[in-house]
């Protein structure tokens, strides 16, 4: 998926979270996941083969990608609204994990078996994150500051301080805000 601002992608599994959330454009209003088909070939895109989704998959899909920008967007400084943090358990609670530990001792988080629809799309997401933490990488993605887009992005700046998807349109929306705000009072 193309990145605004030519900012590279998320890195390893968090691509996955990353591009589920970017599965609607909150500015021009087009959503990719409309119908539970939608989310099959958005699934097989991803390389999560034979996951089928139904009416209230979708839903419940819907329902994560939402939770899961507001959970991004905390990384930018706010705080996860108390509604988001209860859908974020609430979905995570039906998507156990395990630890696979393999023959040479290595170690990784995968879906417990025999999930299917939401619960294992959302169990897979939990392992990208739970990965994520692990390495560190997890608040780096964050969603833009402007309200009006809260695209997901990975921070890639040194500080890791970034707040827009973009500095060349959100960025500089938002400085001209501040900027005519500060001049007309």
């Amino acid at each position: 998926m193309e990145q605004p601002g030519e900012r590279a992608p998320a890195p390893g599994l968090l691509l996955l979270v990353q591009d589920l959330a970017n599965t609607v454009d909150l500015e021009s209003a087009e959503d990719q996941l409309r119908v539970p088909a939608d989310l099959d070939a958005w699934a097989r895109q991803h390389a999560l083969a034979g996951l089928s989704f139904g009416p209230a998959d979708l839903d419940d899909v819907l329902a994560l990608r939402e939770a899961l920008r507001d959970a991004c967007q905390a990384h930018t400084g706010t705080r996860l609204p108390d509604p988001a943090a209860a859908e974020l358990e609430r979905l995570l609670r039906a998507a156990p994990l395990l630890l696979a530990i393999d023959a040479e001792g290595g170690a990784a988080v995968r879906p417990a078996d025999g999930l299917t629809g939401a619960p294992a799309l959302t169990a897979h997401i939990a392992a990208g994150i739970a990965t994520a933490v692990a390495d560190g990488t997890w608040p780096r993605l964050k969603a833009c500051a402007s309200h009006s887009c809260r695209w997901v992005y990975y921070d890639r700046s040194p500080a890791g301080r970034s707040r827009w998807c973009t500095m060349a349109v959100c960025g500089s929306r938002a400085k001209m805000r501040a900027y005519r705000s500060r001049t007309t009072t």
